[in-house]
């Protein structure tokens, strides 16, 4: 088979990569790496290849930013060019971004088979743009390729027939496992002067958060507390950074004199990070999942999740911005009663394996 592969922002380049590197193992495949460009800004795009090991693009849509319809329509137009150039045999697309949706349409609309890997999550909150990009390339896929069992749920009560739906685990967690040994080789903590388990870290992005005054002021009154218990660091999304500027913010930052903040970081460095810490407070989808992996704490600041495993099986608590929650949940991870938590079933670095095997056999 020709296979179009689709990637466009951050959290799709672990997703991704190793399906790459799998299909690599088959010369009957044709392999094409489309990157459309969603995430621009080389801090979260480029180092990101590196790391992951991810060979350059065949095509670069260079989208760039914009409102979310101007976005998926620029991913459409570009992506269409594409499609009538390479006429692939199939279509991968991963995860929840504009660029998901955009090339699941594109791909379905010219009538070939469309493959989304992590499919059936829901949140069931539709204001997040993310739902409703998971719900409609759900509905138009052709394979679905789910990571827990709620999405196996989901897919079948929207009607979905079974021989579509394969459970074969989470890609992202191959990544990790794949990145493993050169995680243990990050000098970031001796950069940073940062001491095992004696450190949190903090990643925040969703517009629900960071667009808004009052979440931002309680946010920082949040850390603001954490900070006085145990060292924070807050590797910072361009985004954040923004909107703490926009609100004059800033002196509030700087007077936490435990609290870090540090430019975005490359994804092996992360890991390392998030590995040795005590902690994370995220609203991050993927993070929810690799510190369930690793079997570190992590405080959700969101009221819903579209991964359930990370909190039935896992080590996630949804805390929102619920003050007294996320304290009391501070205090347990500081004296040790947090909950362990386990490995979700198929979590074990072969899902690609195993997605990349179906498609054989499809094919």
């Amino acid at each position: 088979m020709k296979i179009i592969s689709v990637v466009g922002a951050r959290p799709n380049f672990m997703k991704v990569a190793p399906i790459l590197r799998e299909l690599k193992k088959f010369s009957a495949h044709q392999s094409v790496l489309v990157h459309t460009g969603q995430h621009y800004d080389a801090r979260m795009s480029d180092i990101f290849f590196s790391d992951l090991q991810i060979p350059e693009p065949d095509v670069f849509l260079n989208v760039g930013s914009g409102s979310h319809a101007k976005q998926t329509a620029d991913v459409m137009s570009r992506f269409e060019e594409v499609m009538q150039k390479e006429k692939p045999d199939l279509v991968i697309v991963v995860g929840d971004v504009n660029s998901t949706l955009a090339c699941s349409v594109t791909a379905s609309k010219m009538n070939t088979k469309v493959a989304h890997v992590e499919a059936g999550l829901r949140s069931f909150d539709k204001t997040m743009p993310e739902e409703i990009n998971r719900i409609v390339t759900d509905a138009i896929s052709d394979y679905l390729f789910t990571t827990e069992k709620s999405g196996t749920d989901h897919l079948l009560k929207e009607g979905k027939k079974p021989e579509q739906i394969y459970f074969t685990g989470n890609v992202m967690i191959d990544s990790l496992v794949f990145s493993k040994e050169r995680m243990s080789k990050s000098t970031v903590l001796s950069q940073w002067q940062l001491i095992p388990q004696q450190y949190m870290v903090v990643t925040l992005h969703r517009p629900s958060n960071v667009d808004n005054h009052d979440s931002i002021e309680k946010i920082l009154r949040i850390l603001d507390v954490i900070q006085q218990k145990i060292p924070v660091v807050f590797p910072i999304h361009p985004r954040s950074l923004k909107m703490i500027e926009k609100f004059g913010y800033q002196s509030k930052i700087e007077s936490m004199g435990k609290l870090k903040l540090t430019d975005p970081i490359g994804y092996i460095d992360f890991l390392r990070l998030m590995s040795q810490a005590k902690a994370v407070v995220s609203d991050s989808g993927g993070l929810q999942e690799e510190s369930t992996y690793l079997g570190i704490p992590c405080l959700t600041m969101r009221e819903n999740t579209e991964r359930p495993v990370t909190i039935e099986v896992g080590t996630n608590t949804l805390v929102g911005l619920d003050e007294e929650k996320i304290h009391a949940c501070i205090d347990q991870i500081m004296n040790g009663t947090y909950k362990t938590g386990a490995v979700p079933q198929l979590w074990d670095g072969k899902a690609a394996e195993r997605i990349v095997s179906i498609l054989n056999k499809i094919g």
